[in-house]
């Protein structure tokens, strides 16, 4: 199903995102670029029907050991547009909703608290402008020197939250190694990145939400040093991404209306906490009914519920769409669309049916059939991201199912036995007297066997356990 692939590429064509480059990669210099960012365009809209959450959020029983790490800002004044400064302090409400001190997080913004003003805006006359940062408790700026000093100061088994808001490089040569554009333009890229993350203990949880640009390459962080060429990294870490790396994100617009805002992090946090960023209930994503909102909800929430061209993804999600064939993608959209729910969670039933009724699609049917039936139109660019994003999850159960099928059957299977030896006749002459005994050799010591890698289930509910943490437990 390659046409998927060629809407998704046809939507991030014709739109524009919030300027992210797509040029040659050399980590090894600085960009020096000054563009100005275009504004998010208008995307069609439907809205769905919001209903009050039940029960409401609550807050955390005992004290909560949990720390909170936030980089954030455009690389240049031109690209820092307000949006991001936002989401940040769209995020600190969300803290205090989910009973937190917003003071608990450590928060790194463009050039930090100088005075400088460089948040780019419109004002009421639609003219492009500028300000300073007005964000409460900021620490400095987005660097990788303050980044690093963070984590050093994190080296501790408390769990951490890391949430990134601003723009992405697009590795053209490596796309498991785009980058994120901190202050001054500085990259710092997927395997970067995941060399200060294997710095801290293993056991240490660490949930990562980012969304700018490409940020899905940064679903590589589970492997040692973030390159997918070397084994799954022991650290418990994992996190949620606005788009697939191959594809822009939306969401840098220098409006201030918030309310127009349609974006990864509008969704996610609303989604995590029962309130959107204006104020508002939103339906609940406690999917499971079991009083609390996981990280994995509030992602299956914004699948739903964010209308612009993303398509979000997680390490889990990555991580099984690596585990398909080329015919194992087309097997999955060629069968029942039912038949794939049969052992679905609760929040990706949720996302598959809700896409399916959005597509106006027939769940007896495969999605292959349905597309069949009714080809999306070429300038409905809100129905190709839904489809894009059903696409997605079909993959997701398919690959699970897959593994989970295999483990069973691999778990059935008994051991292989020896069959008993045959009789030998008795020898009929004597027996030769016994040669003399050789001097016994000095044992050598066996070569180290390498550790096998971790069966595919082991990896998968290792993933699946990190995504289930919550910030409401």
């Amino acid at each position: 199903m390659t046409q998927v692939w060629r809407w998704i590429a046809g939507i991030a064509g014709s739109m524009l995102f919030c300027g992210c480059l797509a040029e040659k990669f050399d980590p090894s210099r600085e960009a020096t670029r000054s563009t100005t960012a275009q504004a998010q365009p208008t995307v069609p809209t439907v809205h769905a029907t919001k209903t009050p959450r039940s029960p409401a959020p609550q807050p955390p029983k005992s004290p909560n050991p949990q720390q909170f790490l936030v980089l954030s800002g455009g690389g240049s004044p031109a690209s820092n547009e307000i949006a991001i400064e936002k989401n940040v302090l769209y995020f600190q409400r969300t803290l205090k909703t989910l009973g937190f001190n917003p003071k608990q997080a450590v928060i790194w913004f463009a050039n930090g608290n100088t005075g400088e003003k460089n948040v780019r805006f419109l004002n009421n006359q639609n003219e492009e402008t500028f300000k300073a940062p007005e964000i409460p408790n900021l620490n400095g700026a987005s660097n990788v020197n303050n980044l690093k000093q963070s984590l050093q100061q994190q080296r501790n088994l408390k769990p951490l939250f890391f949430y990134f808001t601003g723009h992405g490089y697009h590795n053209q040569e490596n796309e498991n190694d785009n980058a994120m554009i901190l202050w001054k333009d500085k990259f710092l890229t997927v395997q970067k990145f995941t060399q200060l993350l294997d710095q801290l203990p293993p056991k240490k949880p660490v949930v990562s939400v980012m969304v700018q640009c490409y940020a899905g390459a940064f679903a590589n962080l589970i492997y040692e040093g973030g390159n997918p060429d070397n084994p799954i990294a022991p650290h418990d870490r994992c996190g949620f991404f606005a788009t697939v790396k191959q594809l822009p994100s939306v969401g840098c617009t220098p409006e201030v209306n918030e309310a127009d805002y349609e974006d990864y992090s509008s969704s996610f946090f609303a989604g995590l906490s029962g309130i959107n960023r204006v104020g508002q209930p939103v339906e609940s994503a406690d999917y499971d009914r079991n009083g609390r909102i996981s990280f994995r909800e509030a992602h299956a929430f914004a699948k739903v519920d964010e209308q612009a061209a993303d398509l979000p993804i997680s390490t889990s999600e990555a991580w099984l769409q690596e585990q398909l064939t080329d015919a194992d993608r087309d097997r999955i959209l060629e069968r029942p669309i039912l038949q794939g729910l049969k052992l679905a969670r609760p929040e990706q039933r949720h996302v598959v049916t809700t896409l399916v009724q959005r597509l106006k699609f027939n769940p007896k049917l495969s999605f292959a059939a349905n597309l069949q039936r009714q080809p999306l139109p070429a300038e409905d660019e809100l129905r190709q991201t839904y489809a894009g994003r059903l696409t997605m999850e079909l993959w997701n159960l398919g690959a699970e199912q897959k593994i989970r099928q295999s483990s069973r059957k691999t778990k059935s299977i008994p051991p292989q036995s020896q069959p008993p030896a045959k009789p030998t006749a008795k020898p009929t002459a004597k027996p030769t007297a016994k040669p003399a005994a050789k001097p016994a050799a000095k044992p050598t010591a066996k070569p180290t066997a390498k550790p096998a890698p971790p069966a595919a289930i082991v990896i998968l509910e290792k993933l699946l356990n990190c995504e289930d943490a919550s910030l409401n437990s």
